[in-house]
This record gives structure tokens, C-alpha cells and sequence, in this order.
């Protein structure tokens, strides 16, 4: 049976960012990153990206490119930023 995305739940969308923006945020950390330091080595020049994004405020999130940066320098596996997200 084919499932329509009419039928996702706009707060499990949320819950995602909101995986997502922790997973960066434990990883930046165990690796003694600080958000300036991974936002100044993705190119930006304040934290504004790095902070909203890992809490998710005011829905900004990491896109695509975003957590491919991420990995590349954070040397880690991108799977490792979506552990434990639930497709509900």
C-alpha cells in the first residue's frame, strides 16, 4: 500500500531536527569542538547556524550540505547523526 506524506505529523518532522541537532551537538562536543570553531570551519563566520540549529530554535535545522561538512569534519560517519530517529 502506498502512504501519503499528507498523513506525517508536523511534530514528528520536529522530533527529527530535533534528533538530528542533539546527535551534531553530542558529537561536536566529544570531539572538543565548540560551535564557533565548527561553524567557523563550515564557512560561516558567527555561531548563529551551529547554536539554533542543534536546539532547533525557530525551526532552523541542518540541511543536507550542512551535516556532510559536519561529518567531513568531525570525522565521523553521517549515519551517526540520525541515531536514534523513528520514522513514525
Amino acid at each position: 500500500m502506498d502512504k501519503n506524506t499528507d498523513e506525517i505529523n508536523i511534530n514528528a518532522i520536529d522530533d527529527f531536527h530535533k534528533t538530528v541537532g542533539t546527535n551534531v551537538k553530542r558529537l561536536r562536543e566529544e570531539r572538543g569542538y565548540s560551535q564557533l570553531k565548527l561553524a567557523k570551519l563550515m564557512g560561516h563566520k558567527s555561531v548563529g547556524l551551529v547554536s539554533q540549529a542543534e536546539i532547533y530554535h525557530n525551526k532552523q535545522h541542518f540541511n543536507l550540505t550542512h551535516l556532510y561538512k559536519i561529518a567531513y569534519i568531525l570525522e565521523c560517519n553521517i549515519n551517526d547523526f540520525f541515531a536514534g530517529v523513528i520514522i513514525k
